[in-house]
């Protein structure tokens, strides 16, 4: 057996983080750069004015962006750049609108309007808003604005529509600028009017994701007629629909949609869509908000992307992931998911009009937005994965599958904050996710048997969402992890244990065969850790295993190294991944060589009351970890990928910690996700 080896041909991240600032060096130690920041957060809090001082001291987590964006390995064109197309625009839609000019004055295609009545209620408000727009839910328009490439096509089609905001206050122009970027590259991109059911209504995002559908319906014709540009310049085998907010659950429900015959809440209303969806992404969604028969809409068989801003002052957990785990893969098609947690985002300013008051125009008094990332930044990382997941998805460009896996690999295009990624594919089998049993030593592979020696903590409970306390959102992500908390610490002895606590998964050999494992696999989890430290073992080394809440793990012992004199423990977390054969020869690898691991990132929403409002002010947003099976050859040349025996996870770097973990298992991803055009040295 072999310890762990830094190695060449992938990213290594320091696990001590340093400061962004000039002026601070990156070889600082961590205590010191603690010191640093909480004396900046103090001079901050004496230096802002007095409306704002309020607020309290500005609470941030200090970037590691330094040495986690160090980096940049894949050599091809930025995403976020223009392509080699010429652009068009024009619009379409009912030509009679009364309050869109666009849609009235300057239509190229005159769309005919649909019955809505059936998905869309618009409740004690008809009157004045059918007044308003001139137009009932009986003939909701088809209006969109388009941005399309010059050239013959075909082309792949990309609808976008936006989420719940003032109707007065039109959302559908407020994402050109991503139809210029897209066009640019090759794809037909409109964005959709929705505007005339925002505001008020409530249970209406079937309606949007129905009206999606719609727009497609309009666009096959489109497509049929020479007297359009788009004559015989559509693929609709290649399509992607985007959402923001409602428009984020809406995406969900239109895939959904697509395969059904008719409407789950009134099967009067017939289906007849069977689109070529191969992509959707959601930006900062809701979930949940239509339950067709009680239930949340099940999507399968389609690749999704999501993101989510930590400072989102609306929509303000990460709902996106409930779907991210409910998304099954059923055929024998690749597809993959993938998570982006952007730290400082808020909801809005994602969409060029909605800008940084996610709660209405006088949310300024409401958000503390010091922390808030710069807006051209907030988009930049839109158009960097937006544009590289419908290259992948829809183009079936390999060039930016890594960024996908591993999102340090982009370093130098990244906006400069801090991402927590998730990333899966369809080939995923897990080995334990937790979501079957209450039995804690089984596994969720049948055989497989789950051991732990040494925790303090081990125990499984669902994923939760930091705004569960409200009545409105949910309170939890949809699936399980399991928490695991060590100290390898003897109490009044200076000195670690002999032997560090560990958790380990024992597979039998039938599912080794079974899987068909080989150099070529990678094992594959996700992690997040936690700043809670168990306490010191007994003079005998004994534990105490417990649940983890956070009165069990005050330490009253002095503050040891890598430890704040306020108790806090800010030691970084690693631990070492180590895999055993049929005939148990053992190869080892350390987590952070495959990602950084960082504990929950500090959220402060609201000015006032946020301790109120939200159970945490965190979000715990676990870290995907993709490990090739060949790196444990690479350190073992007599280790067998293919008679995995034991996966365990050894809490041997970190003296003290807590860890989330959830769904390990093993991929057979396509190679592409580890392809990169230059080699990524070491940054540690």
């Amino acid at each position: 057996m072999r310890s762990p080896t830094n190695r060449q041909n992938h990213l290594l991240v320091s696990p001590t983080p340093t400061d962004s600032r000039q002026d601070v060096q990156a070889n600082v130690s961590f205590s010191s750069f603690v010191q640093i920041s909480r004396s900046i957060q103090l001079c901050l809090a004496v230096l802002l004015p007095t409306s704002l001082a309020c607020s309290g001291s500005l609470n941030l987590t200090p970037s590691d962006h330094v040495t986690v964006l160090a980096q940049q390995a894949l050599d091809y064109p930025n995403p976020a750049r223009p392509g080699p197309y010429q652009v068009r625009r024009l619009y379409y839609g009912s030509g009679t609108d009364k309050n869109r000019i666009e849609y009235r004055d300057s239509v190229s295609i005159v769309t005919e309007s649909v019955d809505a009545s059936k998905l869309v209620s618009l409740g004690s408000s008809g009157d004045e808003r059918n007044e308003y727009w001139g137009f009932t839910p009986e003939e909701f328009p088809i209006n969109g604005r388009v941005w399309y490439p010059e050239g013959s096509g075909p082309f792949p089609l990309v609808l976008i529509v936006h989420g719940n905001h003032n109707m007065k206050d039109f959302s559908d122009p407020g994402y050109g600028y991503l139809g210029e970027l897209l066009a640019s590259r090759g794809f037909v991109f409109s964005s959709v009017d929705m505007n005339f059911i925002n505001g008020s209504i409530r249970n209406e995002n079937d309606g949007r994701g129905w009206l999606l559908l719609k727009h497609l319906d309009a666009w096959k014709k489109f497509a049929g007629s020479d007297s359009t540009p788009f004559a015989g310049k559509i693929d609709f085998e290649r399509i992607a629909l985007i959402g923001h907010s409602r428009g984020g659950e809406a995406v969900g429900h239109a895939a959904a949609f697509n395969h059904l015959e008719r409407y789950p809440d009134d099967a009067s209303l017939e289906f007849n869509f069977g689109y070529g969806i191969r992509s959707i992404i959601a930006i900062a969604p809701v979930d949940g908000q239509y339950l067709p028969t009680g239930r949340l809409v099940p999507v399968e068989n389609v690749n999704y992307m999501v993101f989510h801003g930590s400072h989102d002052g609306d929509v303000t957990s990460f709902h996106g992931l409930r779907l991210y785990h409910r998304l099954a893969f059923t055929d024998d098609e690749e597809y993959f998911k993938t998570a982006i947690y952007m730290y400082r985002a808020n909801h809005g300013q994602w969409n060029t009009g909605w800008g940084n008051k996610d709660v209405g125009p006088r949310s300024g008094r409401i958000l503390d937005l010091r922390g808030l990332i710069d807006p051209e930044d907030q988009r930049e990382m839109g158009k960097i994965y937006i544009s590289a997941f419908l290259e992948t998805t829809l183009l079936e460009n390999k060039d930016y599958m890594p960024l996908f896996r591993d999102h340090r690999m982009i370093g130098e295009w990244l906006p400069k904050t801090m991402y927590v990624t998730r990333f899966q594919t369809s080939t995923f089998r897990p080995i334990a996710a937790f979501d079957e049993d209450i039995d804690v030593t089984s596994g969720t592979a049948k055989g497989t048997r789950i051991e732990g020696k040494s925790l303090a903590t081990w125990r499984e409970d669902l994923l939760p969402l930091r705004s569960g306390n409200r009545s409105t959102t949910p309170k939890h992500q949809g699936t399980y992890g399991v928490w695991l908390g060590w100290n390898n610490m003897i109490a009044g002895v200076d000195t670690l244990v002999r032997s560090p606590a560990s958790y380990s998964l024992v597979i039998p050999s039938s599912l080794t065969r079974e899987l068909e494992l080989s150099s070529t696999s990678t094992l594959d989890l996700l992690l997040s850790a936690l700043d809670e430290r168990p306490p010191l073992r007994d003079a005998k080394g004994h534990v105490n295993v417990g649940r983890g809440d956070e009165d069990e793990f005050k330490d009253i012992s002095s503050p040891v190294d890598g430890e704040s004199s306020s108790g806090i423990n800010d030691e970084p977390v690693d631990l070492t991944i180590e895999l055993s054969d049929a005939s148990g020869t053992s190869s080892r690898v350390c987590l952070s060589t495959y990602g950084a691991i960082r504990k929950p990132l500090d959220i402060k929403v609201r000015r006032r009351n946020d301790d109120e409002r939200f159970e945490k002010q965190w979000e715990l947003v676990l870290q995907s970890y993709s490990i090739p099976l060949s790196d444990f050859v690479d350190g073992d040349s007599t280790f067998d990928p293919g008679s995995i025996r034991k996966i365990e996870l050894i809490f041997d770097q970190t003296r003290a910690g807590t860890v989330v973990v959830d769904d390990i298992g093993f991929s057979k991803m396509d190679h592409g996700f580890f392809q990169s055009a230059a080699p990524i040295p070491d940054v540690r």
